[in-house]
């Protein structure tokens, strides 16, 4: 068994769907394929849960987009709108509908989880009835039924023991498989949601549980390179990584990797692939246990919008344990991601992400006993393996607020 995980990217138009169809029917060996919602869907899902939380009068308007933008997909796959595909594109929009309609939760997080996996659910439901159209027998899978979870909406933790059962029972050896990424449920059977860029760790889970020789993420660059090339010249495939290595280039927040997908495999030694979809002949990136990085030169990782905030004592004391204690479980609490730190005697510096909206409620937490100061909207940049001369380089001309150096990996915060 192999898992394959396709982007959102891979799947934006018709013809990319072809093209995904085509990689599945030359695959000699039995899949489960796990694919992300169509490219900008999202976006729109998280535009309809703001209008939804606002009771504007435009939710039931971009929901109509939305659904009407996956039927033109399949108008230009499917030869007659007579094909079951439409229909359950509209069975799906009615399942949405019966949730705008009679929802009474204000909880912001309960209720993204509830919409935004229909992004998943449509694109999956177009793949698999495209691969019918074509006669390429397959089981689609609602992966809700098969990855369970707690009810910590948005960055939901999987319950493995419930978890692993459900693969087994609802997987079957000998099939090719079609499901979706990012989503599961909780005990009542809630949509649940595993967090930012959780298609890939869905992947990893479903090759977990089912002992797979195998997986393969395609995207639509031509595997890992050593910097994102939307920010960086001149950049590099990396041919091998270990986990270790891929490990802490997903902490530092390489967007190629999500940072859970790789400890799961790394458990069982399964091998990870990453590979481009519009290469004809895709050699890509294999991540596996031990391999030496090759080639072994610097990678290049930038963070945007990052919040770098410093605490100090309001009578100039020491931040002391205790502190950074109470200072930790407010940024739990209000779920922001901590992506550096930096101390001295009398300070705290940290670099934050604030994926959820909570800055205003850590800030208004801490300033009756701590002085603050921050800066908005910077960026956080990191240099794996560097050299002299990349720091060097680096720094030109650059506003650099705080820099850090551990071994092997060099950090600026850049206004």
């Amino acid at each position: 068994m192999q898992v394959f995980k396709f982007g959102g990217a891979s799947v934006k138009d018709a013809n990319e769907i072809k093209n995904l169809v085509e990689i599945i029917k030359n695959s000699e060996k039995e899949l489960v394929v796990v694919v992300s919602a169509i490219s900008k869907t999202t976006r729109s899902l998280e535009k309809i849960v703001d209008l939804y939380l606002t009771n504007s009068v435009e939710t039931n308007t971009l929901i109509d987009v939305v659904f009407d933008s996956h039927k033109s997909i399949c108008h230009n796959l499917f030869e007659s709108v007579s094909d079951p595909v439409f229909l359950k594109i509209d069975s799906t929009k009615a399942e949405l509908m019966m949730f705008v309609n009679h929802n009474k939760s204000p909880n912001r997080d309960f209720v993204y989880d509830q919409i935004i996996g229909f992004g998943e659910l449509l694109s999956t439901i177009i793949i698999s009835s495209y691969l019918n159209y074509v006669g390429v027998d397959n089981l689609f899978l609602d992966i809700r039924t098969a990855i369970k979870t707690d009810d910590n909406y948005r960055n939901a933790n999987v319950d493995w023991r419930q978890t692993q059962a459900k693969v087994k029972e609802l997987v079957k050896k000998n099939s090719l498989v079609i499901t979706q990424g990012f989503i599961g449920s909780d005990d009542n059977n809630f949509t649940t949601s595993l967090g930012l860029e959780g298609s890939d760790y869905s992947a990893a889970i479903l090759a977990y549980c089912l002992n797979a020789e195998s997986v393969t993420v395609w995207k639509d660059v031509s595997g890992i390179l050593n910097a994102d090339p939307r920010f960086f010249k001149n950049t590099t495939l990396l041919n091998h990584i270990s986990f270790k290595e891929a490990i802490e280039l997903s902490y530092y927040g390489a967007s190629v990797i999500h940072p859970k997908t790789i400890q799961p495999l790394q458990h069982k030694e399964i091998p990870l692939y990453v590979k481009g979809f519009k290469d004809e002949n895709p050699v890509g990136t294999v991540i596996n246990k031990g391999v030496a990085m090759d080639p072994l030169i610097p990678c290049f990782i930038i963070k945007n919008e990052q919040i770098l905030l410093s605490i100090s004592a309001l009578d100039f004391s020491f931040i002391v344990e205790e502190n950074i204690s109470e200072i930790f479980g407010l940024i739990s609490k209000f779920k922001l991601n901590v992506n550096l730190i930096q101390n001295s005697a009398i300070s705290f510096t940290i670099s934050l992400e604030d994926n959820y909206s909570n800055i205003d409620k850590l800030l208004n937490s801490l300033k009756s006993r701590y002085k603050l100061k921050y800066n908005t909207d910077v960026k956080l940049y990191t240099i794996r393996h560097y050299t002299d001369k990349n720091i060097i380089d680096f720094e030109q001309g650059k506003d650099v607020l705080l820099k850090q150096f551990s071994r092997g990996t060099a950090q600026f915060i850049v206004r």
